[in-house]
């Protein structure tokens, strides 16, 4: 195995794979001292989940129209210019006197980290072999856990040391890698040759073709599926809060809990990928990890009390879970060919994801207030739309996989 990725192919991943690991700490030092956030502007819980739902609303149009560009110019570029931008963007939220910069800065922030993972994904889709093809994009999806692990050791030193808002210069330890993208990464060869038979054709790559009847079936569900996949994780997004708020957790608590957690869960992601490229199908992976999932958190909000049985439990879910998400994009990527691929999984993917994460949030913030507690708001926007996302999957047929 390891003689079939060495050379350019094993560069790119791991190019990749930093690029992502530093978009998602990029993203988790908001998460991590949201409470904070709400405190110095005066957000009400609804409050906070509208300010959630505009940063992911706004971020989904711009990262799909990312990936249409990235389908037109070149993967590389796109990539270089998220690696580049994110970490200032990030890193001025330190300088914003009100909710309106927030918003603006938060908003373009995670809109420019989050354009790392399609792209990063299609790269790594388009590079590596196509027998270890599902191996690699979901090893490559761990970057996830491990950025908001790392964050989790870095967080609490700053956050006790300077105070909350120095927190948002942490982003800038990823700019220097930028540096990797411009040197040693270049465009896959799939891409310059789907770029050539559109030069010769007169076609450009665009969101209508996805809705042709060969692609529109397909192009539906799996926006479905990671909707409420990601739907599910957007009310985790509140779980620092939730520990915090609801248990009395101090902040470093509960930050070293959900970054312990994440940690586990990188597992899920490297056996998720294991089990989708040697053991079983990947849609039958996807079901299976989701229905895990969907039973861990519920057990994580109603069974687990204390930290070791918290611990447990959380881990269990972000083990499968969030694991899952390893052979979803793989899936997803292989479900649509070279020349609109990084538009396909831009919008099913990154657009799904963005709505979930968008609407998680302010779902969780209505039901606490309607059915009268955090558990009751998480079993409802959680625990059921995983359970949800497994059935939405189940409608998808079974790819045949890659072999070189």
């Amino acid at each position: 195995m390891l003689t079939a990725i060495q050379g350019y192919p094993l560069r790119a991943f791991l190019i990749c794979l930093v690029c992502l690991t530093f978009a998602n700490l990029d993203h988790s030092l908001f998460a991590f001292v949201l409470t904070e956030i709400s405190e110095e502007y005066g957000w009400s819980l609804v409050e906070r989940g509208w300010f959630i739902a505009l940063t992911f609303l706004v971020a989904a149009v711009i990262i799909m129209r990312a990936g249409v560009i990235a389908d037109r110019i070149g993967r590389r570029p796109v990539l270089l210019t998220s690696m580049l931008t994110a970490p200032f963007l990030v890193a001025a939220m330190f300088w914003a006197p009100g909710t309106l910069s927030l918003l603006v800065l938060r908003t373009l922030g995670f809109s420019a980290a989050g354009t790392a993972a399609p792209i990063s994904g299609t790269i790594v889709v388009e590079e590596v072999p196509a027998r270890l093809r599902g191996l690699l994009t979901g090893i490559l999806q761990v970057a996830y856990p491990l950025g908001w692990f790392a964050a989790s050791l870095i967080v609490p030193v700053v956050y006790i040391a300077f105070g909350w808002r120095y927190v948002f210069f942490v982003g800038l330890i990823g700019l220097p890698f930028a540096w990797l993208v411009w040197r040693y990464l270049r465009e896959p060869e799939a891409w310059r040759d789907a770029a050539a038979e559109r030069e010769r054709s007169g076609t450009r790559a665009g969101v209508h073709e996805l809705f042709t009847p060969e692609y529109r079936y397909r192009t539906l569900m799996l926006l479905l599926g990671q909707f409420l996949q990601v739907f599910a994780y957007g009310s985790t997004f509140l779980l620092t809060a939730y520990f915090r708020e609801a248990r009395g957790w101090s902040a470093e608590d509960a930050i070293q809990m959900v970054g312990l957690s994440y940690g586990i869960g990188a597992l899920g992601y490297i056996a998720a990928a294991v089990v989708g490229e040697f053991l079983m199908n990947r849609r039958d992976v996807i079901v299976l990890w989701c229905g895990l999932g969907s039973l861990a958190f519920a057990a994580m909000i109603w069974w687990a009390d204390g930290w070791n049985q918290t611990v447990l439990a959380f881990g269990a879910m972000t083990f499968f879970f969030y694991g899952a998400t390893a052979v979803i994009f793989t899936f997803m990527a292989e479900s649509f060919p070279a020349h609109l691929r990084a538009t396909g999984v831009s919008f099913s993917g990154s657009v799904g994801v963005n709505l979930g994460i968008a609407l998680g949030p302010l779902a969780l913030s209505y039901s606490i207030g309607w059915l009268g507690s955090w558990e009751a708001a998480f079993t409802l926007c959680g625990v059921v739309p995983v359970a949800l996302a497994a059935v939405t999957y189940l409608g998808l047929r079974r790819l045949p996989q890659p072999r070189d």
